[in-house]
C-alpha cells in the first residue's frame, strides 16, 4: 500500500470513528437520528405499556385462553418482538408491549378484538376469524401506473378451501366482511381465488388499508375480547440496572482495548479501533431497524462482542506463527489474513445460520435475541475482515516496519498430550452432567422443583398496590421488595410502578390466601398500606407453551442446519456430529449450574443457553479448521493423535484469550450489576468458562474417537480384499 492511500485510509478510520461516535452519542439534526438514547428498550430496562383486556365469553376453555394468547403474542410483535402476553386471573389477558408511552394509541392500532365473518349477500358464512392467518396493507400501481394501496389476506388451509368454494360460487358478488355486527368492507368478487391468498382492493390510503388490514387480524382470535384497563408502566429493572450496565460495558471494552495491545501491540491498536467502530455501527443499527434491546438482547451482543474479538485474535495469532518462520511483516500479514479466512468464515456463518432459524422459527425473547446476535455477526465480520486489515496495512504502509511492534517472540509451545488425558476429560464432563441431574432430581423430590422456574416459566401471583408515597423503581428495589420477599421467600421478584400514579405492580410465585394475607399485613405494617388498596390476581407464564415448543424446534431445526453446514465444509460427518456432542455438553453442563446454584430460570434463562450453542459452535470451529488444514500435509509415520495434539496446541493461544477477553466483558456486568443483572451474567460466566474448556479438551478428542473407531472397523474388510 502506498503511502499517500495508507494516510488516507487512517484518516478515514479517524472520520468514521468520530462521525460514528457523535451520531451514537448525540444523534443528527432536531431529532437525534441514530444517538443511543433513540434505542428502544424493552420492559425490564425501560417500561412501556400495559393493557388488561377481560374475555366477554363465558367459561372460556383453558385451550381457547391458551390459543388467543399465543395468537396475541405473534400480533404484538409488530411492535416489539419482546412484547409479552399472559393470562391473568380466569379471565383475562394481560398485554405488556415495551418502548411505547402512548396506551391509546396501541389500543387504536391493535384493533378492538371482536367476531369477525365474510357472508354472502344471501347471509351465509362462508369464513370465520380463525380462517384467516394473517392481513396487511400493501401498496402497488394500478392499470394507469398511479399508487394505490389494498389490503393481503392470507388464509389457513381450512380457510383456502372454504374461500376457493365461495367465490367460485359468487363471482361478480359481494362477499361482505363483518365486525361485531358492522361491515367494515363488501369486496366484489372478481374471480376463484384457490391459492389461500386474496386482496382486498379499492380506493384506500394507506391509513385506511392499514386499519381494515388490523380490524382483521385482530378478529381472528378464538375469543371475543373487551378492554378492562391499561397503563404506562415503568422499567421492571430500573433505571440503575441500565446505567450500571453501559458503564460495565464500555469498562470491559476498555480492558479489552487493553489486553489486546499488551498482547498483539501494534495489531492489537488496530483491532482496538475497529473494535470501538464495531461497537458504534451496532448501535447505530439497532437504532436504524427499531430493535428493542433487553437483557438478553444485551447477551446477543455481548457474544457478538467475544466473536469480533475471536476473529482479530485467530488472524493476529496466524500472523504470529508465519513470523516465527522467518517471513517478513507484510508477507506475514497477507499469510495471516489468507489462512484466518476459513475459520472466520465458518464460525460466523455457523452462528449466523443458528440466528437466522431463531428469528424465523422463534417468538418472543427468541426472535428478540437472534436480531441482536445476527446483527453483531454481520457486523463483527466486516469490521475484522475489512477494517481491521485496512488500519494494519495503513500503519505497515506509513512506514511503521520494525518487527517488535508486531511480533515478540515466546517460547515455542510443545504439543500437550490432551487425547492422551481423554478418559479423565471425559470423566469430569460426565460427572459434572450426571451431578446435575441429580441435583434436579433431588430438587424435585422435595418439592421445589428441578429447576429454579420464574414468573416467566410457571407463572405467579401479580399485586396492584397503591402507597401513600411515589416511589420511584429504583427505592421499589431497595425499600419493597426486601419486604415481599422476606415473607414469601422469593428472590426473583418483578416489579412496576403505573406511571402517573402510586401504584406499583408486585409479581411473585403463586401465593396461596394466607401468604396473600401475610404480605397484606406486611405492607401496611412496613408502609401503612391499606389492605383495600391492594388488589391481587394469579398470572399465567410469560413464556407460553407455544412459545417454549417454537423455541424448542427453532434449536432442534438450527442444530440440524450447522451439522449439515459443518458436514458440507469439512466434508466429514465426524466434524458435524462431534461439533453438535460439544454443543450439547455444553448445554447440560449450564444446565447443571442452574440446578447447583438455583438461579432462577426464566427469558434470561432461553439467552443463555443459545449464547452458549453459539459460543460453543465457533470456539470448536476454530480447533476443526486447523485439523482440517494440517490433514493434508500429515506424513505416513505422523501418528494421527499426535496431529491432533499440535493442532490444539497450536490453537490454545486462541481459546485462552478469547475465552478470557469474553469473560472480562461478562464479570464486570456482574461485578457492577444489580441482582437481576449478576443472575443473569453468573451462568454466562460458566458457560464461557465451560466453552473454553470443551474447545480444548472434549471436541478435537471426540473427533478422534469417532475417526479412529471407524478406521478400525474399516481395516478388516480392507484386507479380505
Amino acid at each position: 500500500m502506498k503511502k499517500s492511500k495508507s494516510i488516507l485510509s487512517l484518516l478515514l478510520t479517524v472520520i468514521l470513528i468520530v462521525g460514528l461516535g457523535f451520531t451514537v452519542i448525540t444523534g443528527i439534526g432536531k431529532t437525534h437520528t441514530g444517538s443511543m438514547k433513540n434505542i428502544k428498550l424493552g420492559l425490564d430496562l425501560a417500561g412501556g405499556v400495559s393493557i388488561t383486556y377481560q374475555v366477554k365469553d363465558k367459561n372460556p376453555t383453558k385451550e381457547e385462553m391458551s390459543d388467543t394468547i399465543y395468537k396475541l403474542q405473534k400480533r404484538v410483535e409488530q411492535y416489539s418482538t419482546e412484547a409479552s402476553v399472559y393470562q391473568e386471573g380466569d379471565d383475562r389477558i394481560n398485554i405488556e408491549i415495551p418502548g411505547v408511552t402512548d396506551a391509546n394509541k396501541i389500543l387504536d392500532e391493535l384493533g378492538k378484538p371482536g367476531s369477525l365473518s365474510f357472508m354472502t349477500t344471501d347471509g351465509e358464512t362462508v369464513l370465520t376469524g380463525t380462517d384467516v392467518k394473517n392481513a396487511s396493507a400493501k401498496s402497488g400501481q394500478d392499470d394507469m401506473g398511479n399508487k394505490e394501496y389494498s389490503v393481503e389476506l392470507n388464509l389457513t388451509k381450512s380457510g383456502t378451501k372454504k374461500f376457493a368454494t365461495a367465490t367460485k360460487n359468487n363471482i361478480g358478488k359481494q362477499i361482505a366482511i363483518v365486525y361485531d355486527g358492522d361491515v367494515i368492507s363488501s369486496p366484489v368478487v372478481q374471480s376463484e381465488i384457490t391459492g389461500g391468498q386474496a386482496y382486498i382492493t379499492g380506493d384506500f390510503s394507506y391509513e385506511e388499508a392499514d386499519n381494515l388490514a388490523s380490524t382483521i387480524r385482530i378478529g381472528g382470535l378464538k375469543l371475543e375480547l373487551e378492554e378492562l384497563r391499561s397503563n404506562v408502566v415503568g422499567a421492571q429493572l430500573g433505571e440503575q440496572a441500565l446505567s450500571t450496565s453501559l458503564k460495565a460495558g464500555v469498562i470491559g471494552l476498555i480492558l479489552v482495548f487493553l489486553f489486546m495491545i499488551f498482547v498483539y501491540r501494534l495489531p492489537g491498536l488496530a483491532s482496538s479501533l475497529a473494535l470501538l467502530i464495531y461497537t458504534e455501527i451496532v448501535l447505530g443499527v439497532l437504532n436504524a431497524f427499531n430493535v428493542t434491546l433487553t437483557l438478553p438482547g444485551i447477551a446477543g451482543i455481548i457474544l457478538s462482542i467475544g466473536m469480533a474479538v475471536d476473529a482479530n485474535v485467530i488472524i493476529f495469532a496466524r500472523v504470529r506463527e508465519e513470523m516465527a518462520k522467518g517471513r517478513s511483516v507484510k508477507s506475514s500479514l497477507k499469510l495471516g489474513f489468507q489462512k484466518a479466512m476459513s475459520a472466520i468464515v465458518d464460525g460466523n456463518v455457523t452462528t449466523l445460520i443458528a440466528a437466522a432459524v431463531l428469528w424465523f422459527k422463534g417468538s418472543g425473547t427468541v426472535k428478540g435475541f437472534a436480531q441482536t446476535l445476527a446483527i453483531g455477526i454481520v457486523v463483527s465480520m466486516f469490521t475484522a475482515l475489512v477494517i481491521t486489515r485496512m488500519i494494519v496495512y495503513a500503519f505497515y504502509g506509513i512506514g511503521i516496519h520494525k518487527e517488535s511492534l508486531y511480533y515478540h517472540k515466546m517460547k515455542e509451545r510443545k504439543p500437550v498430550n490432551f487425547l492422551g488425558k481423554k478418559k479423565v476429560f471425559f470423566s469430569i464432563s460426565i460427572a459434572v452432567i450426571l451431578a446435575g441431574f441429580v441435583i434436579m432430581g433431588v430438587n424435585s423430590a422435595k418439592g421445589n422443583g428441578a429447576l429454579a422456574y420464574s414468573l416467566d416459566f410457571k407463572g405467579g401471583t401479580s399485586m396492584n398496590v397503591k402507597f401513600d408515597k411515589d416511589y420511584t423503581i429504583d427505592e421499589i428495589d431497595k425499600e419493597i421488595v426486601p419486604v415481599v420477599e422476606k415473607v414469601t421467600g422469593d428472590h426473583n421478584i418483578q416489579t412496576q410502578k403505573v406511571s402517573g400514579t402510586k401504584q406499583v405492580i408486585i409479581k411473585t410465585v403463586t401465593l396461596s390466601l394466607s401468604e396473600r394475607e401475610e404480605v397484606n399485613q406486611a405492607l401496611e405494617d412496613s408502609f401503612g398500606v391499606k389492605e383495600s388498596d391492594i388488589t391481587a390476581e394469579n398470572i399465567s407464564s410469560t413464556i407460553s407453551n407455544e412459545m417454549r415448543r417454537d423455541a424448542v424446534v427453532a434449536v432442534i431445526i438450527a442444530t440440524i442446519f450447522m451439522l449439515l453446514y459443518i458436514w458440507f465444509r469439512f466434508k466429514d460427518v465426524r466434524f458435524a456430529t462431534s461439533a453438535v456432542l460439544a454443543l450439547l455438553h455444553d448445554v447440560l453442563v449450564v444446565l447443571a449450574f442452574y440446578a447447583a446454584s438455583r438461579i432462577s430460570v426464566g427469558t434470561t434463562f432461553i439467552a443463555c443457553v443459545l449464547t452458549i450453542v453459539g459460543y460453543s459452535i465457533n470456539a470448536t470451529i476454530v480447533i476443526f479448521d486447523r485439523i482440517r488444514e494440517e490433514l493434508p500435509n500429515k506424513k505416513r509415520n505422523t501418528d494421527l493423535a499426535e496431529l491432533v495434539n499440535g493442532c490444539i496446541t497450536q490453537t490454545l493461544t486462541r481459546s485462552i484469550y478469547t475465552s478470557l477477553t469474553t469473560f472480562i466483558m461478562v464479570a464486570v456486568l456482574f461485578i457492577m450489576g444489580v441482582s437481576s443483572i449478576r443472575e443473569f451474567a453468573a451462568p454466562l460466566m460458566a458457560g464461557i468458562i465451560c466453552g473454553g474448556y470443551s474447545s480444548v479438551c472434549i471436541t478435537g478428542a471426540l473427533w478422534y474417537v469417532m475417526k479412529t473407531r471407524v478406521k478400525k472397523k474399516e481395516e478388516p474388510k480392507k484386507k479380505k480384499k
